[in-house]
């Protein structure tokens, strides 16, 4: 039988981690809206542009979130989503989390674990 993950567990976990920060999510959820500057992020979410910056940080670090500085004027950078990132976690989440993994499964240990025991002699004889 085989148990392993129809995923890369690791990339995952990173993803959901930086994912469980309720900012984040606000963030990502803004930048599906669109592209967004750090003002326009701050007035949203009434942040200040460091923390921000932040959770801005984490989010690219997982490669969620892309960023691009204004060709004219570099100090302004503007945030989107990474769609392949974000499908790339759509499809991976979807797989890991799909119910028809679930199996109709007994343990076959502890008290419970006789009764399968002896239908699998029962089956065999």
């Amino acid at each position: 039988m085989d148990f392993s993950p129809p995923t890369d567990m690791q990339k995952l976990a990173e993803r959901l981690k930086v994912l469980a920060e309720p900012k984040r999510l606000l963030i990502l959820n803004l930048l599906l809206n669109g592209v967004q500057c750090n003002c326009e992020l701050g007035d949203y979410l009434d942040m200040t542009p460091s923390l921000i910056s932040h959770h801005i940080r984490a989010l690219r670090e997982v490669g969620l979130v892309d960023m691009e500085r204004d060709v004219l004027d570099g100090r302004w950078i503007y945030y989107s989503v990474n769609e392949l990132a974000l499908q790339e976690l759509n499809d991976t989440f979807g797989a890991f989390f799909d119910p028809r993994r679930i199996l109709p499964r007994r343990a076959t240990c502890g008290p419970q674990g006789a009764f399968t025991r002896l239908d699998d002699i029962r089956v065999a004889a």
